[in-house]
């Protein structure tokens, strides 16, 4: 617990780790947050603790630490009044948009209104640094013309599987939810925990999940090889598919696809694989 408070984490492997650590002593992992998050993990109340700024990816110190010091002279009310205030040069288009897909600024706005209005945002910020080099400090002093950049546009909100698919990209894990959770009672039925089904070396077995990474290379002979990462609610697994099997399944075998994959596990490395035999989709 303390090492998540104390240490400076990058490492998503590590993150994951510590984040597995806290579920069992029954922490609950909040989101990042504008208004109560600190560079790391830290505490908000009992049995409960914030995601830090500087695990988010494509978001540097120096914005964080201008988030921070910022927060001293008061919460951010909203994303005019965020994005007024935080004048870092390091906050660019790319750890903007990074803030708004991890949750980081839910407190100021819906996600994808923010992304929609990810634009007007970035010129409502040239236009306070204007502002202010001309020592029109105030943010009374704003403009008609800034009046009128300083609404959002409406646009739809994200739907689940998106911000699902945004906590994983941006912090290494999905932190509200699980696009697998619609299938749990589904899964229980038809296949086997990947943690289990890891220790059934040589045994043909059936393991339901998500496919989280997808890579490709190809052969000396020219054929292509492709290795996914399958995981679900207990662990994750690689599964390596040859060219024969590949050609059958192209359309399955895709970042984001919840499959059910057949095959036998193999050990000849020391590290459990699953030599996939077929593919199917779960719906």
């Amino acid at each position: 617990m303390s090492a998540l408070m104390t240490s400076e984490i990058g490492d998503l492997e590590k993150i994951a780790i510590l984040i597995e650590e806290c579920q069992k002593m029954k922490i609950k992992v909040l989101p990042p947050s504008v208004n109560e998050s600190f560079e790391n993990f830290t505490p908000t109340k009992e049995n409960e603790i914030r995601f830090g700024l500087t695990s988010i990816k494509n978001v540097g110190a120096g914005v964080v630490n201008s988030i921070i010091q910022e927060r001293k002279n008061g919460p951010y009310k909203n994303i005019f009044d965020f994005a007024g205030r935080v004048l870092s040069k390091d906050l660019n288009k790319k750890s903007l948009e990074s803030l708004i897909k991890s949750g980081t600024l839910d407190s100021l706005g819906e996600r994808n209104q923010l992304l929609q209005n990810l634009e007007k945002i970035l010129e409502f910020t040239r236009s306070r640094e204007k502002i202010k080099q001309r020592r029109q400090n105030s943010l009374f002093d704003i403009s008609s013309e800034n009046q009128n950049i300083a609404r959002l546009d409406s646009a739809p909100p994200a739907s689940k599987n998106g911000i699902l698919a945004w906590e994983k990209e941006l912090l290494g894990l999905y932190l509200t939810g699980h696009p697998l959770e619609e299938y749990r009672l589904n899964l229980q039925k038809i296949s086997t925990p990947i943690l289990e089904a890891a220790q059934k070396i040589g045994q043909n077995i059936k393991i339901g999940g998500i496919v989280s990474n997808v890579k490709k290379i190809i052969t000396k002979n020219g054929k292509e090889l492709m290795f996914l990462k399958l995981e679900d609610f207990s662990d994750n697994i690689e599964v390596i598919v040859f060219s024969d099997i590949l050609e059958k399944n192209k359309n399955l075998a895709l970042e984001g696809k919840i499959v059910l994959a057949s095959g036998k596990i193999s050990n000849r490395d020391g590290t459990s694989k699953l030599i996939l035999e077929s593919l199917k989709e779960i719906k």
